[in-house]
């Protein structure tokens, strides 16, 4: 067969749909709807989450209260975040989020998940030994933090409020948003502020680790 004859993936995938749509097993138009979903599930919307109750204690209250409709307030819903909880990180526990099942995430707040979050490895190994795994993934914790892994149910989606990071007290939101990233919002790093340091790595947006100087 020549390469001439041979479709490509669109117009395959284009074929399969229109086959699914005819026989009734697709209704028209919703691979359409889930695109344009897609393009709404973004990480940064977390972050804005968490800016928002660095600097507003009230809207703090109502996010570990109700994480649904604190997140809702500021127009992050939809599939895969009817019910969020938010948790807050403390000087003495650091909380950890994994699916062992599969590799559910709050969507609206978080994205999809990243791909080390869907590996097998992750999954299996940071609720047996999670302190090692932070390790490896460049978290270095005190002996004394204790670490609580979360495992996301059919129902239930988590989100991480990770601790504000020093030197940023009276910052803005639009400030302080940008230092946040997706991974402190699943519970593998911390924020990192001016000056960050104190031994400690992070996982930058391609996933490769820089460590405090």
């Amino acid at each position: 067969m020549s390469r001439e004859n041979v479709a490509t993936v669109a117009e395959r995938a284009s074929a399969v749909e229109q086959a699914l749509t005819a026989k009734g097993r697709l209704e028209e138009g919703a691979l359409d709807g889930i695109a344009q979903l897609e393009e709404t599930l973004d990480w940064h919307n977390g972050a804005k989450v968490v800016a928002r109750a660095w600097t507003d204690a009230e809207y703090k209250a109502r996010l570990l209260s109700d994480g649904t409709a604190a997140c809702a307030e500021l127009g992050f819903e939809g599939p895969q975040g009817e019910y969020i909880v938010v948790l807050e990180d403390t000087p003495e526990c650091k909380n950890l989020i994994v699916c062992t099942q599969c590799s559910c995430t709050a969507w609206p707040v978080l994205g999809l998940p990243p791909d080390w979050y869907k590996s097998p490895e992750y999954r299996a190994r940071v609720v047996r030994e999670p302190r090692r795994v932070l390790r490896e993934m460049g978290l270095i914790l005190d002996p004394d933090v204790r670490v609580r892994v979360w495992d996301t149910t059919a129902e239930t989606r988590f989100l991480v409020l990770p601790i504000q990071p020093k030197g940023t007290e009276g910052w803005t939101e639009a400030e302080l948003a940008p230092l946040v990233t997706r991974e402190s919002m699943i519970g593998v790093a911390l924020v990192s502020g001016p000056g960050w340091a104190n031994g400690m790595s992070k996982i930058d947006r391609a996933g490769t680790i820089h460590s405090g100087e």
